[in-house]
């Protein structure tokens, strides 16, 4: 398996696969995390792995001045003809190498941009990128994958029917990730790719975000905002900076 996974997948199929995580989806997130957490009401957001940018138009209607970057040409001419609000503008960059520094208020990072790389230390290095971005005392929103939840209700197969496109989706827990093999079919062409993400604890994500000088605040399962536990989906981290 090719270790830059993520520059094969993120392209058209991407879509296609993930079309019900669509503009509502996003509002409603970004919504649930301005009312729950005690996040700053105005100033400049980073939309961390923005994707076609559905959480960044989101963020931007509540007023922020906010960047978005991907790595994805793709999914960034996308976020480029859907967006319409003066207050976004799009880079492309490796979340490695991004050159911010303390020109951020709040950091989104959401639905799984995180652990994409096999070195531990690439994807720590991600995180000491995430706090060098941040401005003193500003907040960080992680919407990562739980690990708990995974290693319990893993689905080693699944298969559908999307656009014209069967879909066939293997699953399985190998050396510390989850991998998803996906297999879609197209007028008789079958098209694969993977998707590969580390499986980190919350109490390997509290020690890399400490070292990262990242304070984390509060940790739930879900956006209903519940308790974190092997019953949520999600393991969504809030807190601050340190510096």
């Amino acid at each position: 398996m090719d270790v830059s996974w993520f520059v094969k997948s993120f392209q058209e199929d991407y879509s296609t696969l993930y079309q019900h995580r669509d503009e509502e989806s996003a509002r409603k997130e970004i919504d649930g995390l301005l009312q729950k957490l005690p996040l700053p009401k105005t100033g400049r957001v980073l939309d961390f792995c923005c994707g076609d940018g559905r959480h960044a138009r989101a963020l931007a209607r509540h007023g922020y001045e906010v960047v978005g970057f991907d790595l994805s040409e793709y999914l960034l001419e996308q976020a480029h003809q859907k967006t319409k609000d003066k207050n976004i503008t799009y880079y492309r960059y490796d979340m490695r190498e991004i050159p911010f520094d303390s020109e951020f208020d709040i950091v989104f990072n959401l639905f799984t941009s995180f652990g994409y790389f096999p070195d531990d230390a690439e994807n720590e290095k991600v995180l000491h990128r995430m706090a060098q971005a941040l401005r003193p005392d500003g907040h960080f929103v992680i919407d990562y994958l739980n690990p708990l939840y995974i290693e319990e209700h893993l689905v080693p197969e699944s298969s559908r029917e999307v656009e014209n496109k069967h879909i066939v989706e293997r699953r399985k827990i190998e050396n510390g990730f989850v991998v998803k093999e996906i297999n879609i079919t197209e007028n008789d062409q079958t098209r694969q790719f993977w998707e590969r993400v580390r499986l980190y604890s919350l109490e390997e994500m509290k020690a890399m975000l400490s070292r990262a000088g990242m304070e984390v605040e509060s940790v739930y399962g879900d956006y209903d905002f519940r308790a974190y536990s092997k019953e949520g989906k999600r393991m969504i981290i809030y807190g601050h900076c340190r510096k």
